[in-house]
This record gives structure tokens, sequence and C-alpha cells, in this order.
């Protein structure tokens, strides 16, 4: 391999007691536009304990403070959010980062909506139907809806986002359904970070499947992955650290064995290999701890070699 799979790099989200993180913050954004990543990305967890910084607010700070780095959030749970009200939250940062946004998208299923107001019946139709709102309102001058949920004429919003027709939407997805559903709505779907690399290889024979079925040429959808990792020559030490990370994160410890790598620089690089084999056209490394650190490294020895 060499170096021509872009790569992205998980954005330090996790604010907790860190008194110095906002300028740790732009030091590591700064530092990640110059270093050869293809973009930088956020993840939604708006409930619970672990300290997630809101995604689209600090993509926001980070259009500030890049240049060249794409920006992303994968994924959104669209289902738990207003899509009239989202459409002009993602316009405005696709405006304000000159046009370097994408848009990851999720139907969830594991947070209650009725905490959010929302009710659970019928939700997958809503969900459809919000996206063809904000595609809508993106695309078009004067908008009228027709739908279950949303009925609105000659309504328009400006302004429109740099990327016409409208943002790229990148769908997360796990089900048969769901990757159909990407397939036929979106421009990309990225593998969760909480899953396997074998998990990964059987999806991939789904989308594929799917691009088929759909008449679709694979060259309009692209496939990513985002991998939890942890690079340390001492490879014990590295796996303790993830399953104390995993344990807070995701409150089970054990999904570090099977849903992460971790060991030296060149083991990762044989497991992000067998990512990159499977089929994955980007891949999105997310370090979980030592962000700065593991930033350099992964600069210098698996973005030039993936």
């Amino acid at each position: 391999m060499t170096g021509n799979i872009p790569c992205g790099i998980a954005i330090p989200q996790v604010i907790d007691d860190n008194a110095t993180y906002l300028s740790d913050l732009h030091d590591f954004l700064k530092r990640a536009d110059t270093l050869g990543f293809e973009s930088a990305w956020t993840q939604e967890g708006i409930l619970g304990e672990f300290p997630l910084l809101e995604p689209l607010s600090l993509l926001s700070h980070a259009a500030a403070v890049t240049t060249n780095l794409r920006l992303g959030v994968s994924v959104m749970l669209l289902t738990l959010r207003n899509p009239i009200q989202l459409a002009k939250a993602l316009a405005t940062i696709d405006q304000l980062s000159g046009g370097r946004l994408d848009v990851g998208i999720g139907a969830g299923g594991h947070v209650d909506e009725r905490i959010f107001g929302y009710s659970k019946d019928r939700r997958m139709r809503r969900f459809v139907e919000g996206i063809a709102v904000m595609k809508a309102l993106w695309s078009e001058d004067e908008t009228n809806v027709s739908g279950e949920f949303w009925n609105f004429e000659k309504i328009s919003m400006n302004p429109k986002p740099v990327q016409l027709p409208h943002l790229p939407i990148w769908f997360g997805a796990r089900s048969e359904v769901g990757i159909r559903r990407a397939v036929r709505l979106g421009d990309a779907w990225m593998g969760a970070g909480s899953s396997s690399t074998e998990a990964f290889v059987k999806q991939i024979e789904v989308v594929r499947r799917e691009l088929d079925a759909a008449d679709r040429d694979p060259a309009t959808f692209r496939v990513s992955k985002r991998v939890y990792l942890a690079i340390d020559n001492d490879r014990n030490r590295a796996g303790n650290r993830l399953r104390e990370w995993f344990a807070l994160r995701y409150g089970k410890a054990d999904m570090a064995t099977r849903d992460s790598i971790w060991g030296s620089a060149a083991q990762c690089l044989d497991e992000l290999a067998k990512v990159v084999e499977a089929g994955a056209e980007h891949v999105l490394l997310n370090p979980v701890f030592d962000d700065r650190e593991h930033m350099e490294i992964l600069a210098e020895t698996i973005v030039p070699n993936l």
C-alpha cells in the first residue's frame, strides 16, 4: 500500500475537567490541517455520563481554525432532531467552512425518542421524510413539502450550503435494510467504530449487493469505517487502556477486544490493511487517548502507507 486511502482523524471531543482543552483543541486541529489527513470528525452522544461535546457546535468551531480538512459528524440521530432546524445549522457550518462539511446520519433506536418529545411510532418513516425535507431545503429556491409529518408551501431557506445540490449524506447502518436505505438515499456509508473488522467484511458484501440491485455505480457511493485504535509497542498496556475507555464510553470493556485494534504501528497497519482489503475507500482513525501523540504517529506511520 502507498498511502492511496484517504484517512480521517477523530477530533478530541471529551472535555471533562481539562482546563487546557480549548488551547489543546486548537493546537490539535491546526496541526491536523497540515499533516495529510483528509478529514476530521466528531460523533454524537447527547445524553449520558460520558462528557462528549455536542458535535455540530464543535465542528463550527473547527471550521474557524482549519482550512484544508473536510469536517464530518458520524453519526447524528435524525430521529431526535427537527430536520428544518438541522438543515439550517448544517448549511451554516458548510458556509463557515467554505464547503467542507460531510453529514453522517443514523436512525438510532437505542435512545428513547420520547425523551426528546418524539413518538416512537413510525420512526423510520419520519427518518426518511426528514432526509427529504433537508435535501429539498438545501436544493430548492422555493420548497413545497406534503408529507406525513411535515407539510408546508413556498418556504425558502438561505443561504444554501456551498456544496450543491445538497450536502454529502453519510449513513451509519448495521442491518441489511439499513444499508439498503443508505444506498438508496445516501452518498456514503461508514461502518461503526463499535463493530469489528469481521462484521465490516460482511456488511461490505451487503453494500455491494445493494449497489448492484439498485443499478448504482459504486463510484458514486463512498465506503468508510471508523476504527478505534491504540498504538503502543507495549501491546498489553494498549489493550488495557482500550478496555478502560470502552468501559467508560460504552459500559462494556470487552468491546475493546472485539472492535478495536492495538499494538505497534506495524501491527495496527496490518490490521487496518484488512479493513481496506475488505473494500474501505476511507478510514476514520479514532485514537481514544493521547490524541496529539497518536495523531503524529498516525501521520508518520499509517497515513502514508495505508
